[in-house]
């Protein structure tokens, strides 16, 4: 295990984050405007992409690796070069692409918790984990699919407005199933 975090703890954290996300969307649909602008944010991307470099390094410094123990001090050097030409020639939809390799990050941690645990609730942290998976896989491959679901989803208030309404509920559902449940 690389992470020890608890069903419980994933719970309040992934159910807490969903609630953060969509209240500010619910309450506030002017913010649609400030959406639009975040794939192309450079800003964001930095500040996304340098979040992923300590995290990858974190992990790259203390997993087993086991046989491939070999390749850590490679790993670990070629990380912050990549990082450095990553900011240098991806001028592109860094956001994008920073925001995808964060979800594939935060996925592991939550499928770690629910692993070997019995009770069918975990399924609902399960499916946010491979929802993060299949949208990280396809933001950093193709990023301009962000873009386009912002604009699909920003079209107009009601459709803002509810699909806020939807992330609100599901993580409401998590954070009390894990208060409750787990």
């Amino acid at each position: 295990m690389i992470y020890h975090l608890s069903l419980q703890a994933a719970g309040i954290i992934s159910g807490a984050f969903l609630i953060l996300i969509s209240l500010p969307g619910l309450i506030k649909p002017d913010l649609a405007s400030i959406a639009q602008k975040f794939p192309r944010s450079h800003v964001a991307g930095v500040f996304l992409l340098t979040i992923c470099l300590v995290w990858t390094f974190w992990l790259l410094a203390t997993i087993q690796m086991g046989e491939f123990s070999a390749f850590r001090r490679p790993l670990l050097i070629a990380l912050p070069i990549g990082y450095g030409l990553a900011l240098r020639f991806v001028d592109e939809f860094l956001a994008v692409r920073a925001l995808g390799i964060l979800c594939l990050l935060a996925a592991e941690p939550l499928l770690d918790a629910a692993f070997l645990r019995y009770e069918p609730s975990r399924l609902l942290i399960t499916v946010f984990a491979y929802a993060l998976i299949v949208a990280g896989l396809f933001w950093v491959a193709i990023p301009y699919v962000l873009r386009d679901q912002i604009n699909w989803s920003t079209r107009s208030v009601f459709r803002w407005r509810c699909l806020h309404a939807i992330g609100f509920i599901y993580g409401g559902v998590i954070l009390t199933l894990a208060f409750t449940r787990y």
